[in-house]
């Protein structure tokens, strides 16, 4: 098992670190990289998966652009005199899966010419979207995907983060035709034992794992 997959979400802090986390933690052999960090104050999302994860550092691959200011990709870019490029951002290929985490949403810049789905676009890698039970989810959710779609993205699945919404849970796979991989609960405390915990008792896993064989 050695492939790549792409955790996105229909908006920002809508949990894609924390499912990010849980994921390489769970999946056997799993690698974590998150190729543009806009925000390293107080830190950075690969440090936080460190924290959350368990994964040892050799596993915890480094940034290609770790960007201080807390803004879209494109605009802490420029504050710092970089550009990024689609072309020139080729994703790692370790010996084991690789868990790539997404900056933002899906249509966030990370130029003035391109977005993070242009990049996973230039990947060719599966996206599982990750979205909020709450509302206006709905929404969101099929439009991310519509979104995703247009460009010819693989979408493996779909991961739902929050209190338990029955309705919201049933409409948009059903809608969309986006498998279901599970609802990851609100954890208080979260720790790497509550997460793991929580993600082998309500995330498909084999699931993940096959989309990544």
């Amino acid at each position: 098992m050695s492939g790549a997959l792409v955790i996105t979400g229909t908006d920002t802090d809508v949990g894609k670190t924390v499912v990010a986390a849980g994921l390489a933690g769970c999946v056997r052999g799993a690698y974590y990289w998150k190729p543009i960090q806009a925000g390293t104050d107080p830190q950075t999302d690969r440090e936080r998966v460190a924290r959350l994860s368990g994964l040892p550092s050799e596993r915890l691959l480094p940034e290609a652009y770790c960007l201080a200011m807390a803004a879209s990709p494109h605009l802490a870019a420029r504050a710092e005199g970089a550009t990024i490029e689609v072309d020139a951002l080729d994703r790692p290929s370790p010996s084991g899966p690789l868990i790539i985490e997404g900056a933002g949403g899906i249509l966030v810049p990370i130029s003035e010419q391109a977005t993070m789905a242009d990049l996973f676009a230039h990947w060719a890698v599966p996206v599982i979207l990750v979205a909020r039970t709450s509302l206006g989810t709905i929404n969101h959710s099929l439009m991310s995907i519509e979104a995703l779609r247009t460009r010819g993205i693989r979408i493996g699945g779909i991961i739902f983060v929050g209190e338990a919404n029955a309705e919201n849970e049933r409409i948009i796979p059903a809608m969309s035709g986006v498998r279901l991989f599970g609802r990851l609960p609100m954890l208080d405390p979260l720790t790497p034992e509550t997460l793991g915990a929580a993600v082998r008792a309500h995330i498909d896993i084999p699931a993940i794992e096959a989309l990544l064989a």
